[in-house]
C-alpha cells in the first residue's frame, strides 16, 4: 500500500480585510441614501449595530441545524439556506431521471443588457434566444425555461456572488452545491445560484446564447461558470471537510477523491454573437468548458458564432439583426439540433464523439 502524502498546511499571507467599527458602519448605512430613510435614522443605527454584531463575531450561517443520518458527520451544524438547496437539487435530480417526464431545456441568455435600466434597449441575444424557443416550444412535450442573466443589472436582489476558488485549495474543500454563499456576517445575501443549480440540473439539454464583452464571455455568464466548478467534483458532504477546513480538505484530496461529475450526460449548444472579433475563441471556450464537465456537445451545427453587423454602427445593430435572415436560421438549426439530439439521447440511441450511446444488445 502506498503511502499517502501528507497534507501541506494552507498558505497565509494576504492583507486583512477586518474593517473597523467605524468604516462598517459607513458603508452598512451609506446603501440608505434615499431621503425616506432620514426619519429613520434611530432605526437604521440599531439595524446597523445588529449588523456589526454579526460581522464583529463572523456569524456567516446564523441559522443551521443538525446534519442528521446520510451525512459523515451526523452532528455537524449544516446552514438551513445550504439545506434547501441540495433539497431542490434532488428534486430536479429526479425530474432529470424521470423518463415520463417533459424533455426539458434550459436557455440562458447571457446578455446583462436589456430596457428596464440602462441602456434602455433589450439585447440581441434575446431576440436569438426567443428564435431558438419557438423551435422548443413547438414540440408538445417540451418543458423550456428562459435564465434571463440581465436580471443581475436590473433587478433588485439579484446576485451571484463570485467564485472563491475553494477548489484550488483542495476538490474537497468546494462543496456541492457551493456553501460559501450566503454570507450573512458579510452582507453577502441574495445569492441567484441557489436558484440557477436545479434548474442546471434538471434540464436534459442547455442552450448558452451571449454576445462577446471585450474578447470574453460576458460578466453575468463568467460567474455563473465559474460557480458551477462545484458541479465539477464538487463535495456533496460539507461535514467531511467540517465546513470550510482546509487542512482537512487537503487530507482528503490526498487521500484519493473520485471528482463526481454532478451534470454529466446533459447535451449542449452555444450560440456566440459578436460585432468585430472574439466571436470563435469565446464560442470554444464555453463549449471546451461544458465539455470539461461531461456534458456533451449535440453536434456541429449546434455550436454557432457569427458577427452581426460586421464593423457597422452600433446604434443600427437591431436593424442590422433584422435584416441577417441567415443567421437567424442558423440560430433555428441550433435548436433543431440540440432538440433532436436530447430526443434521441432520452431514447437511448445518440451517437456523440465516437461514443455509441445506444444500450447494448441483447445476445
Amino acid at each position: 500500500m502506498e503511502d499517502i502524502v501528507p497534507a501541506p498546511e494552507p498558505r497565509k499571507g494576504t492583507p486583512d480585510p477586518t474593517l473597523t467599527e467605524e468604516e462598517f458602519r459607513r458603508r452598512f448605512l451609506s446603501q440608505f441614501q434615499d431621503p425616506a430613510f432620514d426619519a429613520l435614522s434611530d432605526e437604521l443605527a440599531r439595524v446597523a449595530a445588529a449588523a456589526w454584531d454579526g460581522y464583529s463575531h463572523s456569524r456567516k450561517s446564523p441559522r443551521t441545524r443538525k446534519a442528521g443520518p446520510g451525512f459523515a458527520d451526523p452532528e455537524y451544524d449544516l446552514a438551513i439556506d445550504w439545506i434547501i438547496t441540495r433539497e431542490a437539487i434532488h428534486a430536479a435530480q429526479q425530474r432529470y431521471e424521470d423518463k415520463s417526464g417533459p424533455t426539458r431545456i434550459l436557455l440562458v441568455s447571457s446578455s446583462a443588457r436589456s430596457e428596464h435600466t440602462c441602456p434602455g434597449e433589450m439585447s440581441k441575444t434575446y431576440r436569438l434566444v426567443n428564435l431558438a424557443r419557438e423551435i422548443f416550444d413547438a414540440d408538445p412535450n417540451m418543458s423550456v425555461e428562459v435564465l434571463e442573466l440581465s436580471r443581475l443589472a436590473a433587478e433588485y436582489g439579484r446576485h451571484i456572488h463570485p467564485c472563491k476558488s475553494c477548489f484550488s485549495t483542495a476538490a474537497a474543500l468546494c462543496h456541492w452545491p457551493c456553501s460559501c454563499y450566503p454570507n450573512y456576517s458579510l452582507g453577502q445575501t441574495q445569492d441567484w445560484m441557489s436558484d440557477i443549480y436545479p434548474k442546471w440540473v434538471q434540464a436534459h439539454g442547455i442552450m448558452i446564447v451571449t454576445p462577446v464583452n471585450w474578447y470574453q464571455a460576458t460578466s453575468p455568464l463568467k460567474l455563473m461558470m465559474d460557480r458551477l466548478v462545484c458541479a465539477d467534483g464538487g463535495n456533496p458532504d460539507p461535514t467531511r471537510t467540517h465546513g470550510k477546513d482546509a487542512k482537512r480538505a487537503k487530507e482528503i484530496e490526498l487521500e484519493g477523491w473520485d471528482y463526481p461529475k454532478h451534470l454529466a450526460g446533459r447535451l449542449f449548444s452555444v450560440v456566440v454573437h459578436g460585432d468585430a472579433a472574439g466571436v470563435e475563441n469565446v464560442r470554444r471556450s464555453i463549449a471546451d468548458w461544458l465539455a470539461d464537465m461531461d456534458l456533451i456537445p449535440a453536434g456541429p451545427t449546434a455550436e454557432l458564432d457569427r458577427y452581426i453587423g460586421y464593423w457597422q454602427p452600433y446604434a443600427t445593430s437591431h436593424d442590422d439583426l433584422d435584416r441577417d435572415l441567415a443567421v437567424q436560421e442558423e440560430v433555428r438549426n441550433a435548436a433543431r439540433t440540440l432538440l433532436e439530439a436530447v430526443h434521441d439521447k432520452r431514447k437511448g440511441a445518440f451517437l456523440a464523439a465516437g461514443r455509441d450511446l445506444q444500450p447494448p444488445r441483447q445476445k
